[in-house]
């Protein structure tokens, strides 16, 4: 189980604004519009590929959400809480799956304005040139090295001995 927390404001833009919700359909109801940003997340979340059975994700208001199922691995139950908290509008997640292997510990950390990857696998690994671990930890959250924004969080895996 985990909460993680991110920058509301940040992050990539999957759902319609309520203006353009009612645009599409006037009568649609305030628990309508909930529920359609409910179904694109879960829908993004689940299209991530990752080994996760049962998924189900559920918004709790201002910007929380709780997410369920069983993840295979530690990376996976990790990941799950990335892609859901890197949308912009979610600022916590509630991690409330399951994890059936232990893929080892990582860390989190918040992308800030001037950041790079090399610059963060220094600080985490003393060596700029492991920033190819950090794409590989956040698959398919980044999917080109130039592609992070101030505001994602990463996992940041512990190096393998």
């Amino acid at each position: 189980m985990g909460l993680f927390s991110f920058i509301k404001e940040a992050g990539k833009k999957i759902f319609k604004t309520k203006d353009e919700e009612v645009a599409a359909n006037p009568t649609i109801s305030d628990e309508q519009v909930r529920e359609n940003k409910r179904q694109a997340l879960n829908n993004h979340v689940i299209s991530q590929g990752l080994n996760v059975e049962n998924f189900d994700l559920h918004f709790l208001g201002d910007g929380k959400v709780s997410i369920h199922g069983d993840a295979a691995t530690k990376a996976d139950f990790e990941k799950a809480s990335l892609i859901a908290g890197n949308i912009a509008g979610v600022s916590e997640v509630d991690n409330q799956m399951t994890i059936g292997a232990d893929g080892g510990d990582s860390q989190l950390h918040t992308v800030e304005k001037g950041d790079t990857l090399w610059a963060i696998a220094t600080k985490y690994y003393n060596d700029g040139n492991k920033y190819h671990d950090i794409v590989a930890a956040n698959q398919p959250m980044i999917k080109d090295a130039d592609e992070i924004y101030p505001g994602q969080v990463l996992r940041i895996p512990a190096l393998e001995a």
